[in-house]
C-alpha cells in the first residue's frame, strides 16, 4: 500500500485527559474526525483498524509505550504521520522520536498555537506528496544502483531492500524528483518537515548520514547524496 493520507481523521493516543480533551477541542476546528484513548495497547489496536490522516502519540503511556507503537506502525506497509508528543525534552529523546519514524516531536508543555500549525503542515505535506505522486508517470525513480518505488515506498540498492523510516523516505524521494538541484539544511527543513524548525539544521545532518549509511557503498564517499559544500545536499555528482 502507498501513501494513503486523504481525509483530516487524527488518532490522538495522550493519557492526560486534559491535554486529550484541550487537543479535541481545537483539532474540532479543521480536521474531519477525532478519536482519542489513554492506553498505548488500545491505540495501538486503534490505529490498525483503517487508515488515519495522522496520529499524535505521547510516549509516556500506560500500556505499550509510545516509541514502540511508532516503531509498529512503521513496520506496516502503509504510511501514516505520527506526531510526537511528550514530556521528554532532551535532544536524544528528540531524534530517537524522529529517527523511530515519527514525522515531527512536540514537547511538553507545548504552545497550543505552534502545535496545531505543526499538524497542519503535516497534513500540507502529505497532501503535497501525494499530489506530486499522482501527478508523475514516472512513480519509480532511478539513481545508479539506487530504484525508489514511490508508490510502495519501497528502495533498493543493487537489487536490495533497504529499510528506510518514514522521513528518511521522504528525504531521499524529494531529492531524486530533483536530481542535481542544491538544498540548503533550511530548504529541506521547509519542504521535507513542512515548515522551518528554527535550531533544528542538525535533524537534517542525522538523516542526511542515517541515510548514507543505508544506501552508500561507502558512507565516507558519497555518490548519492553528496554534500556541496557551504550550501547544501544534493542527488548525484
Amino acid at each position: 500500500m502507498g501513501l494513503r493520507v486523504n481525509n483530516r481523521s487524527v488518532l490522538v493516543v495522550e493519557d492526560e485527559a486534559d491535554i486529550a480533551q484541550l487537543l479535541r477541542l481545537h483539532l474540532a476546528d479543521f480536521c474531519d474526525e477525532i478519536v482519542v484513548t489513554g492506553n498505548g495497547g488500545e491505540g495501538l489496536r486503534i490505529a490498525g483498524t483503517r487508515s488515519w490522516g495522522l496520529i499524535i502519540l505521547d510516549l509516556g503511556l500506560p500500556g505499550i509505550g509510545g516509541l514502540e507503537i511508532c516503531r509498529r506502525i512503521r513496520q506496516r506497509m502503509a504510511y501514516t504521520p505520527i506526531l510526537v508528543l511528550t514530556a521528554k525534552d532532551t535532544e536524544f529523546d528528540r531524534v530517537l522520536g524522529l529517527e523511530t519514524g515519527a514525522d515531527d516531536y512536540v514537547t511538553k508543555p507545548f504552545c497550543l498555537p505552534e502545535l496545531m500549525a505543526r499538524v497542519k503542515a503535516i497534513f500540507r505535506r502529505c497532501a503535497a506528496l501525494q499530489g506530486e505522486t499522482a501527478a508523475n508517470d514516472e512513480v519509480i525513480l532511478r539513481h545508479d544502483d539506487l530504484v525508489i518505488d514511490c508508490t510502495r515506498r519501497m528502495v533498493q540498492v543493487d537489487a536490495q531492500t533497504v529499510e528506510l523510516t518514514a522521513k528518511e523516505f521522504d528525504l531521499l524521494a524529494h531529492f531524486a524528483r530533483r536530481p542535481q538541484q542544491v538544498f540548503s539544511r533550511a530548504q529541506l527543513l521547509d519542504q521535507v518537515w513542512g515548515y522551518g524548525h528554527e535550531g533544528y539544521e542538525h535533524t537534517v545532518n542525522s538523516h542526511i548520514n542515517r541515510l548514507r549509511a543505508k544506501i552508500e557503498h561507502d558512507p565516507s564517499r558519497p555518490r548519492h547524496i553528496v554534500t556541496v559544500w557551504g550550501v547544501g545536499y544534493k542527488l548525484g555528482r
